[in-house]
């Protein structure tokens, strides 16, 4: 007899209960109409993925198990239908557990909590949850399905306790993050834990921003002979019915997967262009922001920022402000109202002269004797964040910082500056493939100049400024910054690469003494397993040196 899995990969907000359970429901009447047995929502489906600090509330686990109470009475109308809702649950003891339940015909049909909780990179669940050791099976059909949560895949104790239970198909609500070739990590582990129990897994993965964080779907279905029989769009809300039909006879027989549909992978520029966008849109929209403001320069950082607010958000919820220096070159004008008119957004000029020449007027006693430094140049970048931060004031609009993150690891952005505003959109992408990027979304459709991407950057804070003559060449630059930042390869090591000394150890001297200004940046999209963000944390107050 055919079994029916409906996989509901959703895009849940942190703590909009009543919107949560509202797309539970939702997709539970879809899947009613496509006759399906099961539905399976993402982890914490009905909170939110992570919700932090919120689990530390008492008010949260009361608040969601009126919701919860609530869903399960609305969802007795579906006869047949078992719903795995997840959500946080705290006992009598105080004990906290991060749960996934059946609800089934107006009732709990059981429980299962959580056993593996991770705490490295972007997570830290123990420090709210306890782990649990109890597995969970219910027949649906005759068919046995057991619960995974998430983490619990990724090693061998969960599955193999809930096939010990008498599970054949294993069903796991996940909320795992986006980082790069992350997907690929997935299959290989699920493929290691269908080997080891022999049950087809069904991963139900959470979509959406949260912050910092990108949940990329891209739900799947993995037989038990570890071939993928079915997967999901990444970065949209979806619903897939996946079939199961038990092959031969107790106690030996074995589920048969019917393949569904399986969304071709992408290349690495498209899934990382379509998570920008995915939590540029989710941080503004969730947070009730009305747009967008963006400061466009004439170069690559800026073009990139504007073509993914825009793809976002739409050309009427995005204004650029050009702000030209006594040291812009006219090409830099040029090609900002060109891109400006070729996507549609609201584009104005401010000039900052006066405002730099009222600046220099005014400390001139005070810097009476000193040449002109960096300090200058600072100057002109905080008159720029101060005019963008007015603008946002006025019209409730965020600003949108266009940093990279080969100049967040060396501190070459201004404080107060270029790093004013709301959410950084960039600050996880390396300026090679900030490049890369660039290219690949006028392959889509020629939205940047050409002479953005071909020319040399620079920030024009001074007479023939580029990049170039601060840092090394970006080639050289992001893959340091790789091996030493994302990989924690030893210094020693990265010499031996055949990088040259000096190069290296100013490298990592520029990463040191910058912290301090990490930590002032605003949040924006991680797409690396090692952003600076919630999984980076190395002292600001430190002698060390490597």
């Amino acid at each position: 007899m055919l079994v029916k899995v409906a996989i509901a990969q959703m895009n849940c907000t942190v703590g909009d209960l009543n919107g949560n359970a509202a797309k539970i429901f939702a997709a539970c009447e879809t899947a009613a109409r496509l006759q399906a047995d099961i539905v399976i929502t993402p982890e914490l489906s009905l909170v939110g993925y992570p919700p932090e600090d919120l689990l530390l509330r008492n008010a949260l686990y009361l608040r969601t198990q009126q919701v919860l109470d609530q869903l399960c009475a609305r969802l007795a109308q579906f006869e047949y239908l078992h719903v795995v809702v997840g959500y946080p649950l705290q006992d009598e003891q105080g004990q906290r557990y991060n749960c996934a339940s059946v609800l089934h015909a107006g009732r709990i049909l059981g429980t299962y909590r959580k056993h593996d909780l991770p705490n490295y990179d972007v997570f830290d669940e123990v420090r709210y949850f306890t782990p649990d050791d109890r597995p969970l099976v219910f027949q649906v059909k005759g068919m046995r399905f057991g619960l995974n949560i998430c983490e619990d895949i990724w090693y061998p104790h969960a599955p193999g306790a809930a096939k010990k239970a008498g599970a054949e198909v294993l069903l796991v609500p996940n909320a795992s993050p986006y980082h790069m070739r992350k997907q690929k990590q997935r299959h290989d582990i699920v493929k290691e834990r269908v080997e080891q129990t022999g049950m087809p897994v069904v991963y139900a993965n959470l979509v959406g921003g949260q912050d910092e964080l990108v949940f990329d779907g891209a739900s799947f279905v993995m037989d038990a002979y570890g071939q993928l029989q079915a997967q999901l769009p990444a970065c949209v809300e979806h619903l897939e019915v996946v079939e199961f039909e038990p092959a031969g006879v107790e106690p030996d027989r074995h589920i048969y997967t019917h393949r569904g549909h399986i969304e071709p992978e992408q290349s690495l520029e498209a899934q990382v262009y379509a998570v920008l966008v995915l939590g540029v849109r989710d941080y503004i929209t969730k947070n009730g922001f009305p747009g967008a403001i963006i400061g466009l320069s004439g170069g690559i950082d800026s073009a990139l920022t504007l073509a993914i607010a825009v793809d976002a958000l739409g050309a009427d919820k995005v204004r650029t402000v050009m702000m030209p220096s006594p040291y812009t070159a006219d090409i830099s004008w040029m090609d900002a109202r060109e891109m400006a008119q070729r996507l549609k957004v609201r584009y104005d000029e401010i000039s900052i002269s006066p405002m730099f020449e009222a600046f220099k007027a005014q400390l001139a006693g005070q810097f009476a004797g000193l040449a002109e430094d960096t300090t200058e140049e600072n100057i002109q970048a905080r008159i720029r964040g101060t005019l963008l931060m007015a603008l946002s004031n006025k019209t409730g609009a965020i600003v949108l910082t266009t940093g990279n993150k080969s100049e967040m690891a060396t501190g070459y952005c201004t404080l107060y500056g270029d790093m004013a505003g709301g959410f950084a959109v960039i600050k996880d992408i390396f300026k090679t493939l900030v490049y890369r990027l660039s290219r690949w979304r006028n392959e889509v459709s020629e939205i940047i100049p050409e002479r953005i991407i071909t020319r040399a950057p620079s920030a024009e804070l001074r007479p023939n400024q580029t990049d170039q003559d601060s840092l090394p060449p970006y080639e050289v630059l992001d893959e340091i910054l790789r091996l030493y930042m994302e990989e924690d390869t030893p210094v020693a090591e990265i010499l031996r690469i055949g990088y040259e000394a000096a190069t290296v150890q100013r490298v990592v001297h520029l990463v040191k003494v910058n912290e301090y200004k990490r930590r002032q940046a605003p949040v924006g999209v991680r797409i690396t397993h090692r952003g600076f963000g919630r999984d980076w944390r190395y002292p600001i107050t430190s002698k060390f040196k490597e």
